[in-house]
């Protein structure tokens, strides 16, 4: 059976990812950490329209956590071939360096580089003996071009880009994908509290984006389609920066 998890699924962004997937005919395992009612709505989406899937709880940011889970599923379901994996799961502390704790700044790179390491490499060695896979990685206009504010982010950001475009040319040979895709301002919960009024004006397309916009680039990366395209970092932010 064809799967793809995505972490991080319960709302937003990844929500919106686990949907499309769900319509490309997946199975999505949909990732997350302490919502289980946000993450069952997701899936209710998925199957409302016509997918299946289901809901894993493990913490991204903890080794052994997300090993003995992922360990642990891939082997009481051995009919599923996980194809694509969508690491989507991510924090903000927002603050700017002078009164950054290391707590801000650990907690931060737990949760948004480390994971990549975390989620990835428990999924490898089937892609590997498969000789397919999609491994799509959700970074940030942050980690492409920096924002003040944000040092922590932006520094795990621009390390999955840097480990995105690294691990594409190790994989390349063995029919494996590897891409990120740096989202700008995207209406979602991460967003709610900035001032969309004031920051549309920077953008030239003069909004938001949508989850949905997004998610229909991780789709298109997932498919057959994109066979040619990997170490790549597409930016979905309206034009705001290239």
């Amino acid at each position: 059976m064809k799967t793809a998890l995505v972490t991080g699924a319960s709302r937003g962004i990844g929500r919106a990812v686990a949907r499309k997937l769900g319509k490309m005919g997946y199975y999505v395992v949909v990732n997350f950490n302490s919502k289980i009612d946000e993450a069952q709505i997701t899936l209710d989406e998925i199957r409302t329209e016509g997918g299946d899937g289901e809901v894993l709880q493990f913490d991204v940011s903890n080794f052994e956590n997300t090993k003995s889970t992922l360990e642990a599923w891939l082997a009481s379901h051995p009919e599923h071939i996980v194809e694509v994996l969508v690491n989507n799961a991510g924090i903000t502390r927002d603050l700017l360096m002078v009164q950054m704790e290391q707590e801000d700044w650990g907690k931060i790179i737990n949760t948004n580089l480390n994971s990549f390491y975390n989620v990835t490499k428990p999924l490898l060695q089937g892609m590997v003996r498969k000789r397919y896979g999609r491994i799509i990685n959700i970074v940030s206009l942050a980690g492409v071009k920096g924002n003040p504010g944000q040092v922590n982010y932006a520094a795990a950001k621009a390390g999955i880009i840097g480990a995105t475009k690294s691990l594409g040319l190790e994989l390349a040979k063995r029919n494996i994908t590897v891409n990120a895709v740096a989202p700008g301002f995207i209406a979602t919960d991460m967003t709610a509290e900035l001032p969309e009024a004031e920051l549309k004006g920077m953008i030239p397309m003069n909004r938001f984006g949508k989850p949905e916009e997004v998610a229909a680039v991780v789709g298109f990366l997932a498919s057959p389609e994109a066979s040619y395209i990997t170490a790549e970092v597409i930016n979905v932010n309206g034009g705001i920066y290239s």
